[in-house]
């Protein structure tokens, strides 16, 4: 796996990946825009409003590793700006992690 090291990204024992991630949303566009606290800050077109914010975030983050968005899951703070997202295993194997940080 070619895993950046990166202070957002945490490997489990069992393969798979948490995403910290720092949630802006009602932006202009949805992209990654740097570090804020140590987790990856993301700004979201999508409302946060009856968890369309978090479905946005699951497909933008499944698009940008070239995943498929089954493999992402939130698992933390479903009502929070600061969220963690796991990437299975199986799908972090094949991700496209650099296209986080660069």
């Amino acid at each position: 796996m070619n895993l950046p090291a990166a202070s957002f990204l945490r490997l489990e024992k069992t393969g798979a990946v948490i995403v910290d991630v720092h949630v802006m949303p009602h932006a202009a566009q949805s992209r990654a825009d740097g570090l804020h606290d140590g987790a990856l800050r993301v700004r979201l077109k999508a409302v946060p409003v009856d968890g369309k914010a978090n479905q946005a975030l699951i497909l933008w983050l499944a698009d940008t590793l070239g995943v498929a968005r089954s493999s992402v899951e939130l698992v933390r703070g479903a009502t929070s700006r600061r969220k963690q997202l796991r990437v299975t295993a199986q799908a972090a194997a094949a991700a496209d992690w650099l296209s986080l940080v660069t």
